[in-house]
């Protein structure tokens, strides 16, 4: 008989609990089910922003704000971005954090995150640095730069050190190789290497050597030539050091001018002289993040590339280092390692130190010695490279027309096109271009071009592991938000009239860690401009007759990167002048370094911090220019002039 009566009470029991387990999951009256995006570390006492993806029903029970480690912060509602969001939210003390939403004291949604002492940030790109300077191994350097940070990120535990190493490979190396930009990179490298091996294999390169050399007659006119090209390919950067670092090495070799020396020409053209020009790939990045910038500030009517072409005379370590590229080649005079560098070259013929590490194929070795008996012409060298030059100019317009369209000014076309499409373009017609005339001439046979292009391609492959670990590194400083520490501790006190001095040291230091230029200026423009403008109309001088300290500071940003990427050993466009010279990279930033060091002092000096109080910015570069040239005279020494044999050393 207690059947009938146990089953009701069993099934009222079933629904009750339902019911109860309904109420708890309802939006309205349980937690909210959802995620909050927060990074994950953050630093202790750097601003980070929250976001919190919904709807405006998120606000049903009252307006909902955000509660991290007890401390509360509104949120916004961004319909566009379908979102709620916190900007400026800080956690003073390191540790474990709840990140809540809450609304009438009842928590919606939750979530934690872990905070790190700030200075734990630089650590990875340090360690880096120093490893690379102290043992000169770059690989090894990079890579336990990368596990630090992935153990930093995780948590510095011994779990943390194992699942770190791990994550080095999964994570950040993989996530370097998988960027679409990154594998054009290295695809167009490889290219690059493979057409300079089909034009060593058929003669070609020997052709230009030959006919360089009749001109290129010393080590004097040997510099200035690679100058003279080096400004001449302007239209941007990768393509500039991989070409002209390719071409001259043979007729720089010949010369007796040491590897080290041809790095630094090479480097030290290549992106200032991108960053100055009217129209380069550089344009498009830097314009439009002066666009965006500006449209944070109030009160200022000018567009960004009238703003950026009114802050290219106050570039000046960017100009000042092509004066003295130049200066330097005419003289004959040069100091510090570069000196050295330079004497042995000289005396003993050896272009690379008995201790260099460069990879055995990045010397044109036995494989690409053209056959017994072919012609050295010049032409067959030549016509790839102004194929290559001509593809890549042809692929920015194509691809600049798209995206802006043919009735766009040229500078608007150059600075919207895919500089990465363009590149693939040129370096694979390059390559066609130089089979066709191997084959074509009888020079090579087919099965003999395809080896002389894998042997040039090889060339390339020990300096893309090194490009694809700055590029991991340069991952890691982002999980770590070392620019964000760099910038609240570099770009607190900011009086108007060195505003623009103090920018380039936090440019500079920013990009000399993260290795990254591009990175640098993506990072401080958009904070850069408003911060300067808000100085400004703080001490009464937001008006056109100030408007030299916003120019200098935007200059700043970029010039600001520009030395960092050339001091930094963990920068891909050092490591890119390296390679393609066929340097020691560690070499080519310890010879280097006091030669930007030099330049970069008199810029801030003589040039930044006169400007900034109202200097006109030619004086500056006179200045600049006379003391650099005093400067070598000074602490120069001629380098024995002593000429090479007519063959190249070995």
């Amino acid at each position: 008989m207690t059947r009938p009566l146990v089953k009701p009470l069993g099934m009222r029991a079933l629904f009750i609990g339902l019911g109860l387990f309904a109420l708890t999951m309802s939006p309205s009256l349980g937690q909210e089910q959802g995620p909050i995006e927060v990074p994950d570390p953050v630093l202790s006492g750097i601003e980070f922003s929250v976001s919190v993806p919904g709807d405006s029903s998120l606000a049903a029970r009252g307006a909902p704000t955000l509660r991290v480690a007890g401390a509360s912060f509104s949120l916004s509602y961004d319909a566009t971005e379908g979102a709620w969001t916190a900007d400026d939210v800080s956690v003073a003390s390191s540790g474990s954090a709840n990140v809540e939403v809450v609304a009438n004291d009842a928590v919606l949604r939750s979530t934690t995150t872990r905070t790190i002492p700030g200075w734990l940030s630089i650590l990875p790109p340090l360690l880096a640095i120093g490893m690379a300077l102290l043992y000169r191994r770059v690989v090894p350097a990079l890579f336990f730069g990368i596990w630090v940070g992935a153990v930093i990120a995780i948590g510095i535990t011994p779990w943390g050190a194992f699942k770190g190493l791990l994550d080095s490979f999964q994570v950040y190396v993989l996530n370097a190789m998988s960027s679409s930009s990154h594998v054009a990179i290295i695809l167009f490298s490889l290219m690059i290497g493979g057409m300079v091996g089909i034009i060593s294999k058929n003669g070609g390169t020997l052709g230009i050597v030959e006919r360089l050399t009749g001109w290129a007659s010393d080590s004097k006119r040997g510099q200035m030539v690679t100058g003279v090209l080096g400004v001449s390919i302007f239209f941007d950067d990768y393509a500039n050091t991989l070409i002209v670092g390719n071409t001259m090495r043979p007729v720089t070799d010949r010369l007796r001018i040491s590897r080290e020396k041809l790095a630094y020409v090479v480097d030290s053209t290549a992106a200032p002289i991108a960053t100055l020009a009217f129209v380069t790939t550089w344009i498009g990045y830097q314009v439009g993040l002066l666009g965006t910038a500006i449209q944070n500030i109030d009160g200022f009517a000018q567009g960004a590339y009238s703003v950026f072409l009114s802050s290219l005379p106050y570039n000046f370590y960017p100009l000042l280092t092509l004066f003295f590229v130049f200066l330097v080649a005419y003289s004959g005079l040069d100091f510090g390692p570069m000196y050295q560098a330079e004497r042995r070259a000289r005396e003993t013929g050896e272009v690379l130190g008995k201790e260099a590490k460069v990879d055995e194929a990045a010397s044109e070795g036995e494989e690409l010695q053209p056959p017994d008996g072919t012609p050295f012409q010049a032409v067959n060298a030549v016509i790839p490279i102004l194929v290559l030059v001509g593809g890549v100019l042809g692929g920015l317009y194509a691809t600049g027309v798209q995206a802006a369209g043919v009735d766009a000014p040229l500078r608007d076309i150059i600075g919207e096109a895919n500089s990465y499409t363009a590149l693939m373009w040129g370096s694979i017609l390059g390559v066609l271009v130089a089979a066709a005339l191997s084959i074509g001439q009888g020079i090579l046979d087919l099965e003999q071009t395809v080896e002389a292009w894998y042997e040039g391609l090889k060339s390339m492959l020990f300096a893309m592991i090194i490009l694809v670990l700055a590029w991991a590194l340069s991952n890691i400083t982002e999980v770590l938000h070392t620019a964000d520490f760099l910038v609240s501790v570099l770009g607190e006190w900011l009086p108007p009239g060195v505003v623009p001095a103090l920018i380039f040291v936090l440019a500079a230091a920013t990009a000399f860690a993260t290795g990254s230029s591009w990175g640098t200026m993506g990072i401080l423009m958009p904070l850069v401009v408003p911060l300067v403008w808000a100085v400004l109309v703080q001490n009464g001088m937001d008006d056109p007759s100030h408007y030299h300290i916003l120019y200098s500071s935007v200059s700043c940003v970029l010039a600001g990167s520009v030395w960092g990427d050339h001091c930094s050993p963990i920068s891909d466009t050092t490591i890119l002048s390296s390679m393609a010279s066929g340097c020691d990279h560690v070499e080519h930033v310890r010879t280097q370094l006091p030669y930007a060091l030099s330049v970069g002092t008199v810029a801030i000096v003589f040039g930044t911090l006169p400007a900034g109080f109202g200097m006109p910015w030619w004086v500056g570069l006179l200045v600049g220019a006379a003391l650099l040239y005093g400067l070598l005279k000074v602490v120069g020494t001629p380098v024995d002039t002593a000429e090479a044999p007519a063959e190249a050393p070995a």
